[in-house]
């Protein structure tokens, strides 16, 4: 659907209008938005418009299965635990972690990007 019934343009064909003005060339999402994506990938080929990558990742939920998000008033990140967090982010994700004396977040982060292999949290979700 291009259009809703109130005559509006629809949330899809926006983005993939605005992503294609801006040159986007990967998107990272959550594995919910999943099924939205194949709208996407529709409307970029039938108006001739590049594709981008696109990555699904899994979603962090709560223990009553639903996705852990602040507009339910999810936890912020705590800035003096982030080396902790992240290391525990990467295992969630069933990423290595990075030997002990990468020490700071930016250096597990640079650490991270280099070894980073989607394919093995492929159809996995993880509870907070």
């Amino acid at each position: 659907m291009v259009r809703r019934r109130d005559g509006l343009h629809a949330y899809q064909l926006a983005c993939v209008i605005d992503d294609a003005d801006q040159g986007i060339t990967d998107v990272v999402r959550g594995a919910d938005l999943l099924a939205s994506t194949r709208w996407k990938l529709a409307l970029q080929q039938a108006l001739g418009l590049p594709t981008p990558t696109y990555l699904h990742l899994p979603l962090v939920v709560e223990t009553d299965g639903r996705k852990l998000a602040k507009s339910r008033h999810a936890a912020a990140i705590d800035p003096q635990l982030a080396v902790q967090q992240l290391r525990q982010v990467l295992g969630w994700l069933k990423q290595e972690s990075p030997p002990t004396e990468y020490a700071s977040a930016a250096a597990i982060l640079d650490w991270a990007r280099l070894h980073w292999e989607p394919a093995r949290f492929a159809g996995t979700a993880t509870v907070s």
